[in-house]
């Protein structure tokens, strides 16, 4: 591949990083309903029509957001497992992966939770079985720690821990500007592990 070939390419991913960005930003904000394409692409500087060279259209775009996260979810949680042996290390480790999502992608939270309805069936589905997927590594975790506890206390476990993590994010800007910064990372760890093993 050429330099400018390249410089092209990579051009191309950044405005597609951009748009699913600024996109997953106005349907957090507005709602998929309350959001245009004319919108979005006057987020990231393009015209409407100039964002079906990226998206067929909206609908698609909202799929790519969703399908993307849920896939760089599960790619998270199974490199936790293959770079780390001990089951504690582990839950340490995937612990502290999803906080940092859950901070960093707080809008894509909120779009997942109000708007996975609005997603094709195709989508949905991909999103849904990425999603099993991800919390099976979390229980395979989960058991060889407490290899007493059934399956089903355990997935229980695992999706408290998650709206433990994925709804503090929301009331992080408000708590810091009344009382400054604070160590949110380290609170959502303790509390998180403290609830998936006590």
């Amino acid at each position: 591949m050429t330099n400018a070939a390249t410089d092209r390419h990579r051009a191309k991913a950044d405005r597609h990083a951009a748009i699913l960005r600024e996109a997953a930003t106005l349907f957090a904000e507005r709602g998929f309903s309350g959001v245009s394409l004319e919108d979005i692409g006057g987020a990231v500087g393009v015209s409407g029509p100039a964002l079906y060279r990226h998206f067929a259209n909206k609908q698609a775009l909202l799929g790519a957001i969703l399908v993307e996260v849920s896939e760089r979810l599960l790619a998270g949680g199974q490199a936790v497992l293959s770079d780390h042996d001990a089951p504690t290390d582990q839950l340490d480790a995937i612990i502290a992966f999803h906080v940092e999502f859950a901070l960093r992608d707080a809008d894509v939270i909120r779009v997942q939770d109000r708007d996975l309805a609005s997603l094709s069936d195709t989508d949905r589905h991909t999103v849904r079985r990425l999603q099993r997927e991800y919390v099976e590594v979390w229980i395979g975790i989960l058991s060889t720690i407490h290899p007493e506890r059934d399956e089903e206390d355990l997935r229980v476990r695992a999706h408290a821990c998650f709206g433990l993590i994925n709804s503090t994010p929301h009331t992080v800007r408000a708590a810091r500007a009344r009382s400054g910064d604070r160590d949110v990372r380290g609170i959502l760890r303790s509390m998180a592990r403290a609830s998936l093993t006590a």
